[in-house]
């Protein structure tokens, strides 16, 4: 390979709050928090290097080279097509679904999301003064469906407005098909629910699977939609802090740039701005071997459950790097499961109850690490499994 993914670099004492949130004197292996261990790709640390040669780093004009080398990336890659004048620019995803929900909702509507999902979901809804409805995923034979029948259910329930849609789904590692995004979109026209697409891991897909922008559908999912996305998973950059939300109809972005204002989320740093072109423009082939890591790293989680812990199914992963493990069979709650698995193993995952009621008994990984460090993780669980297995 090009680049080196396997060499192991310390995060500790950089501020890093994946690795820095517990004592540095413990010995604490984090596989929780969303964001990679791995040197983000060349051409972007070479960017950035050149901005802190400059030494001024005062207020940001985001430039056209920014909105061309987004709507280049999505054209090329994703065959979507969108113009500059559809985008607003903003300093994360999460601050992005808050903004637009306060664009698109008064307090006490309601908001769909499908669970397990994402936990910022719940906090941005509730935030807001809106309600949380669920539409619990089917889990069945070691993968999740939408429940159309319970969709369409929630969906005609007064006062809901949206639907938040992870795409891909995280935790639940789906990349959802066209003919899946086509039916959320005609439930969602035929009761007049705007669909909000977090599509912040779109680049995390693996080999066979195909991301599809909610928003490239149809004309009809251009217009009742609006798309959150950002390069800072897919890059490892998520604390340069930048963002897009693109949407169609002139009148919601213009609500929705005033929520980013009321929000005071409006301004972005110099960083992130630089970071985003360099990324977008000359960070493909650094993506495209990650993913092939990443890869390897679910192939060799995948292999070790089946050879050593036959008992706990892995969730079937189709994109991000968070791997969903079904931890029934221990018969502990999630929570339980997390703080026993830190104190005892200093392996820190996250418990499933995060993401909905419907993620307990499960646990989340991430497995964007060089791979003697998943290794590591692993043996640690093993032991730990064993440990429980002895008790009874």
């Amino acid at each position: 390979m090009k680049y080196d993914f396997d060499t192991i670099i310390s995060r500790r004492g950089t501020n890093s709050y994946k690795w820095d949130s517990l004592p540095a004197d413990k010995d604490i292996l984090p596989l929780w928090v969303a964001d990679m261990d791995f040197r983000t790709a060349p051409a972007i640390t070479e960017a950035l290097t050149r901005r802190v040669a400059h030494g001024i780093f005062g207020y940001v004009r985001v430039p056209d080279e920014y909105y061309t080398a987004v709507t280049r990336w999505f054209g090329r890659r994703h065959h979507w097509t969108f113009r500059k004048e559809w985008m607003i620019y903003t300093s994360g995803v999460v601050p992005a679904v808050s903004a637009v929900i306060k664009a698109l909702t008064q307090p006490g509507d309601g908001v769909v999301v499908q669970t397990p999902v994402y936990n910022c979901f719940f906090s941005s809804i509730r935030n807001n003064g809106c309600r949380v409805v669920t539409n619990p995923l089917i889990y069945e034979d070691g993968t999740y469906h939408i429940n159309f029948d319970d969709l369409e259910r929630k969906v005609k329930e007064p006062g809901v407005k949206l639907l938040l849609l992870c795409n891909p789904h995280n935790p639940a590692g789906r990349v959802w098909t066209r003919e899946e995004l086509c039916r959320i979109g005609e439930i969602c026209l035929q009761n007049n629910v705007t669909v909000l697409s977090d599509e912040i891991h779109c680049e995390l897909v693996f080999s066979g699977y195909t991301y599809i922008p909610y928003a490239s559908v149809s004309e009809e999912h251009l217009w009742n939609s609006v798309t959150c996305v950002s390069p800072s998973k897919s890059f490892n950059i998520a604390g340069l802090q930048i963002a897009s939300i693109i949407a169609r109809d002139e009148t919601v972005r213009q609500r929705i740039d005033r929520a980013i204002n009321i929000n005071e989320v409006c301004d972005v740093n110099p960083f992130g701005v630089e970071a985003a072109i360099a990324a977008y423009n000359e960070g493909e082939d650094w993506l495209l071997e990650l993913l092939d890591y990443l890869k390897g790293n679910y192939d060799y989680l995948c292999a070790f459950f089946r050879t050593h812990l036959p008992e706990i199914p892995v969730t079937k992963l189709e994109g991000t790097y968070l791997v969903w493990t079904d931890c029934r069979a221990l018969h502990l709650p999630s929570d339980t499961l997390q703080t026993r698995l830190l104190e005892t193993t200093g392996l820190w995952l996250n418990s499933g109850t995060m993401y909905g009621a419907e993620g307990e008994g499960f646990l989340r990984w991430n497995i964007a690490c060089p791979r003697s460090v998943l290794q590591d993780a692993l043996s640690r669980f093993k032991g730990f499994v064993d440990a429980l297995t002895t008790e009874e």
